[in-house]
Protein backbone atom coordinates (compact mmCIF):
# COMPACT_ATOMS: atom_id res chain seq x y z
CA UNK A 1 0.00 0.00 0.00
CA UNK A 2 2.90 2.42 0.75
CA UNK A 3 4.34 1.47 -2.46
CA UNK A 4 1.41 2.20 -4.84
CA UNK A 5 0.75 5.43 -2.72
CA UNK A 6 3.99 6.78 -2.99
CA UNK A 7 3.58 5.97 -6.85
CA UNK A 8 0.62 7.43 -7.49
CA UNK A 9 2.06 10.65 -5.73
CA UNK A 10 5.37 11.07 -7.24
CA UNK A 11 3.17 10.36 -11.00
CA UNK A 12 0.98 13.61 -9.84
CA UNK A 13 3.60 15.71 -8.77
CA UNK A 14 6.51 15.52 -11.61
CA UNK A 15 3.05 15.66 -13.90
CA UNK A 16 1.87 18.92 -12.39
CA UNK A 17 5.17 20.79 -12.12
CA UNK A 18 5.78 19.76 -15.59
CA UNK A 19 3.22 20.94 -16.70
CA UNK A 20 2.82 24.36 -14.34
CA UNK A 21 6.00 24.85 -15.83
CA UNK A 22 5.04 24.93 -19.33
CA UNK A 23 1.98 27.42 -18.63
CA UNK A 24 4.19 29.63 -16.16
CA UNK A 25 6.91 29.96 -18.83
CA UNK A 26 4.30 30.66 -21.86
CA UNK A 27 3.21 33.09 -19.06
CA UNK A 28 6.38 34.72 -18.73
CA UNK A 29 6.64 34.76 -22.59
CA UNK A 30 3.51 36.44 -22.92
CA UNK A 31 0.77 34.09 -23.31
CA UNK A 32 -1.86 34.15 -20.87
CA UNK A 33 -3.48 31.67 -22.54
CA UNK A 34 -2.87 28.78 -19.89
CA UNK A 35 -3.18 31.19 -16.64
CA UNK A 36 -7.02 32.04 -18.16
CA UNK A 37 -7.79 28.30 -18.75
CA UNK A 38 -7.12 27.62 -14.69
CA UNK A 39 -3.89 26.02 -15.47
CA UNK A 40 -1.00 27.98 -13.26
CA UNK A 41 -1.90 25.91 -10.41
CA UNK A 42 -0.34 23.10 -8.52
CA UNK A 43 -4.11 21.44 -8.54
CA UNK A 44 -3.76 17.56 -10.06
CA UNK A 45 -6.86 17.23 -11.26
CA UNK A 46 -6.13 20.48 -13.22
CA UNK A 47 -3.76 18.80 -15.46
CA UNK A 48 -3.48 15.02 -14.91
CA UNK A 49 -5.23 12.64 -17.55
CA UNK A 50 -7.61 10.31 -16.44
CA UNK A 51 -6.55 7.75 -19.24
CA UNK A 52 -2.78 8.82 -19.54
CA UNK A 53 -2.47 8.26 -15.24
CA UNK A 54 -4.22 4.49 -16.15
CA UNK A 55 -1.77 4.19 -18.70
CA UNK A 56 1.46 5.02 -16.77
CA UNK A 57 0.58 3.13 -13.92
CA UNK A 58 -0.14 -0.10 -15.88
CA UNK A 59 1.84 0.22 -19.06
CA UNK A 60 4.66 2.80 -17.88
CA UNK A 61 4.34 5.17 -20.68
CA UNK A 62 1.76 8.05 -19.45
CA UNK A 63 0.59 11.93 -20.09
CA UNK A 64 -0.90 14.55 -18.68
CA UNK A 65 -3.20 16.95 -20.25
CA UNK A 66 -1.23 19.87 -22.44
CA UNK A 67 -1.19 23.02 -20.98
CA UNK A 68 -2.61 25.12 -23.64
CA UNK A 69 -0.39 27.61 -25.18
CA UNK A 70 -0.81 30.23 -27.90
CA UNK A 71 2.49 30.73 -29.47
CA UNK A 72 1.20 33.66 -31.19
CA UNK A 73 1.28 35.96 -28.35
CA UNK A 74 5.00 35.46 -27.37
CA UNK A 75 6.61 38.66 -27.45
CA UNK A 76 9.63 36.27 -29.40
CA UNK A 77 8.11 33.79 -30.91
CA UNK A 78 10.83 31.34 -31.56
CA UNK A 79 12.45 31.88 -28.23
CA UNK A 80 9.47 31.44 -26.79
CA UNK A 81 8.59 27.86 -28.23
CA UNK A 82 11.97 27.09 -27.30
CA UNK A 83 11.40 28.16 -23.52
CA UNK A 84 8.25 26.66 -23.28
CA UNK A 85 9.55 23.44 -24.54
CA UNK A 86 12.08 22.93 -22.97
CA UNK A 87 10.31 24.29 -19.12
CA UNK A 88 9.23 20.82 -18.42
CA UNK A 89 12.56 19.12 -19.19
CA UNK A 90 14.37 20.90 -17.14
CA UNK A 91 11.86 21.15 -14.30
CA UNK A 92 12.03 17.10 -14.11
CA UNK A 93 15.36 17.18 -13.91
CA UNK A 94 16.00 19.63 -11.09
CA UNK A 95 13.48 17.61 -9.72
CA UNK A 96 14.92 13.91 -10.43
CA UNK A 97 18.38 15.40 -9.02
CA UNK A 98 17.30 16.96 -5.77
CA UNK A 99 15.02 13.97 -5.15
CA UNK A 100 18.32 11.77 -5.61
CA UNK A 101 19.68 13.81 -2.99
CA UNK A 102 16.64 13.63 -0.58
CA UNK A 103 16.69 9.72 -1.34
CA UNK A 104 20.91 9.21 -1.02
CA UNK A 105 21.30 11.27 2.44
CA UNK A 106 17.65 10.06 3.67
CA UNK A 107 15.54 7.74 2.23
CA UNK A 108 18.52 4.81 1.74
CA UNK A 109 18.70 4.72 5.17
CA UNK A 110 15.05 4.32 5.94
CA UNK A 111 14.45 0.37 6.98
CA UNK A 112 11.98 -1.56 9.31
CA UNK A 113 8.66 -2.49 9.24
CA UNK A 114 7.15 1.50 9.98
CA UNK A 115 4.85 2.50 6.76
CA UNK A 116 5.40 6.04 7.01
CA UNK A 117 9.74 5.39 6.34
CA UNK A 118 8.53 2.95 4.00
CA UNK A 119 6.39 5.48 2.40
CA UNK A 120 9.06 8.21 2.39
CA UNK A 121 11.70 6.03 1.33
CA UNK A 122 9.42 4.76 -2.02
CA UNK A 123 8.61 8.25 -2.87
CA UNK A 124 12.00 9.69 -2.60
CA UNK A 125 13.18 6.52 -4.38
CA UNK A 126 10.30 6.47 -7.44
CA UNK A 127 10.02 10.26 -7.34
CA UNK A 128 14.23 10.42 -8.60
CA UNK A 129 13.48 7.85 -11.06
CA UNK A 130 9.78 9.31 -12.69
CA UNK A 131 10.95 12.72 -12.92
CA UNK A 132 14.20 11.42 -14.94
CA UNK A 133 12.07 9.37 -17.17
CA UNK A 134 9.99 12.40 -17.87
CA UNK A 135 12.70 14.24 -18.85
CA UNK A 136 14.33 11.78 -20.97
CA UNK A 137 10.95 10.72 -22.29
CA UNK A 138 10.14 14.11 -24.00
CA UNK A 139 13.67 15.17 -25.29
CA UNK A 140 13.39 12.56 -27.87
CA UNK A 141 12.36 14.49 -31.24
CA UNK A 142 9.07 12.95 -32.29
CA UNK A 143 5.80 14.95 -32.19
CA UNK A 144 3.72 16.10 -29.96
CA UNK A 145 6.90 15.47 -27.53
CA UNK A 146 8.66 18.77 -26.47
CA UNK A 147 12.10 17.66 -28.35
CA UNK A 148 10.21 17.83 -31.39
CA UNK A 149 8.58 21.09 -30.52
CA UNK A 150 12.31 22.60 -29.47
CA UNK A 151 13.46 21.50 -32.46
CA UNK A 152 11.34 22.68 -34.74
CA UNK A 153 11.49 26.04 -33.80
CA UNK A 154 14.91 25.98 -35.38
CA UNK A 155 13.36 24.36 -39.29
CA UNK A 156 11.25 25.77 -41.25
CA UNK A 157 7.28 24.56 -41.37
CA UNK A 158 7.55 23.35 -44.44
CA UNK A 159 10.54 21.34 -43.83
CA UNK A 160 10.21 17.67 -44.72
CA UNK A 161 10.54 16.20 -41.22
CA UNK A 162 8.84 18.08 -39.66
CA UNK A 163 5.70 17.92 -42.11
CA UNK A 164 6.26 14.21 -41.85
CA UNK A 165 6.32 14.42 -38.22
CA UNK A 166 2.93 16.34 -38.04
CA UNK A 167 1.08 13.87 -39.94
CA UNK A 168 3.11 9.87 -38.58
CA UNK A 169 4.50 11.40 -35.05
CA UNK A 170 1.79 9.48 -32.90
CA UNK A 171 2.37 6.82 -34.42
CA UNK A 172 5.80 6.43 -34.46
CA UNK A 173 5.48 7.21 -30.70
CA UNK A 174 3.26 4.04 -30.25
CA UNK A 175 6.00 2.31 -31.96
CA UNK A 176 8.84 3.81 -30.17
CA UNK A 177 7.35 2.57 -26.81
CA UNK A 178 6.31 -1.08 -28.11
CA UNK A 179 9.52 -1.99 -29.38
CA UNK A 180 12.26 -3.53 -27.38
CA UNK A 181 14.92 -1.25 -28.70
CA UNK A 182 13.08 1.70 -27.16
CA UNK A 183 12.91 0.44 -23.57
CA UNK A 184 16.30 -0.97 -23.58
CA UNK A 185 17.88 2.61 -24.76
CA UNK A 186 14.93 4.62 -22.69
CA UNK A 187 16.06 2.51 -19.81
CA UNK A 188 19.92 2.62 -20.34
CA UNK A 189 19.57 6.95 -20.43
CA UNK A 190 17.23 7.14 -17.26
CA UNK A 191 19.36 4.47 -15.12
CA UNK A 192 22.73 6.69 -16.49
CA UNK A 193 21.34 9.79 -15.18
CA UNK A 194 20.57 8.12 -11.91
CA UNK A 195 23.76 6.75 -11.76
CA UNK A 196 25.34 10.05 -12.45
CA UNK A 197 23.44 11.69 -10.18
CA UNK A 198 24.18 9.15 -7.28
CA UNK A 199 28.16 9.50 -8.32
CA UNK A 200 27.42 12.97 -7.72
CA UNK A 201 26.50 12.99 -4.00
CA UNK A 202 28.20 10.70 -3.18
CA UNK A 203 31.23 13.17 -3.59
CA UNK A 204 29.93 15.27 -0.64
Amino acid sequence: MAFVLAYMLAIFFAFCLHELSHGAVAYWCGDKTAKQSGRLTLNPFRHIDAFGLLSFLFVGFGWAKPVPVNPLNFRNYKRGIRLVSMSGVITNLILGFLFSCLYYFVGAGLNGANTFLLFVKFFLSISTTVNISLAVFNLFPIYPLDGFNFLSSFLSPNNKFVQFMYRYGGIILLIFVILPVFDTLYYFLVGGIEDLFQMFWGLF
